[in-house]
């Protein structure tokens, strides 16, 4: 994780294994643009399953999709109540949800592993950045942001968390939460497209 602040503002930057499970989940049951926002497709790709087999008797592909959904938004904080805790092999918090229950049984041992490799990874890429100083760009965005209104930066927290997707590119949830590509960065013209009307907003 890292923390960029100053007086009574706070940026943060992290990767959460939860949505990574939840990404793997539905690319693996071929859920193609499911959730609000619909993330891009994540990056190294994953084969995706048909999961007839496993929701026919539950309400099929569009009961999964209804239930990953909401599954998703609370994730994201988006939607009432507290995301479930996952707890296998049964999945026993998914019981009012059987067709994502069934799926979670069926992939997630294959998400969780791909998870952690993809936490691996990330753990390497902030420690980088770190070192290189690469996320100062942060700080400057609330900098010129002052400077711009002759004023300090208001009471605000930023939580940004980052996806191995392909797509370089980020979403604003309201009101204070981004989703956003881990590589986005590495284009520090498209980071600011993204990022830096979120934090004039905020400032």
């Amino acid at each position: 994780m890292h923390h960029t602040g100053g007086p009574g503002w706070r940026i943060t930057v992290d990767i959460s294994a939860p949505l990574l499970i939840a990404l793997y989940i539905r690319d693996a049951s071929g859920l193609t643009g499911a959730g609000m926002p619909s993330i891009s497709a994540i990056h190294p790709a994953v084969k995706s399953a048909e999961p007839h087999q496993l929701t026919q008797q539950v309400g099929g592909l569009a009961s999964l999709r209804f239930e990953w959904e909401e599954w998703w938004a609370q994730l994201l904080g988006t939607f009432p109540g507290r995301p479930p805790q996952l707890t296998p092999p049964n999945f026993e918090e998914f019981a009012g949800n059987p067709a994502l229950q069934r799926v979670m049984q069926a992939h997630f041992g294959a998400a969780l592993n791909w998870a952690r490799q993809q936490m691996t990874e990330y753990e390497l890429m902030a420690s980088r950045r770190e070192t290189m100083g690469e996320l100062k760009i942060l700080a400057q965005l609330v900098q010129d942001r002052e400077l711009e209104l002759g004023r300090n930066a208001r009471e605000f927290s930023l939580s940004i968390l980052e996806v191995p997707i392909a797509e370089p590119r980020a979403w604003f949830l309201e009101p204070n939460r981004m989703v956003m590509s881990q590589h986005l960065l590495d284009d520090p013209e498209a980071f600011r497209s993204y990022v830096q009307p979120v934090v004039e907003m905020l400032v």
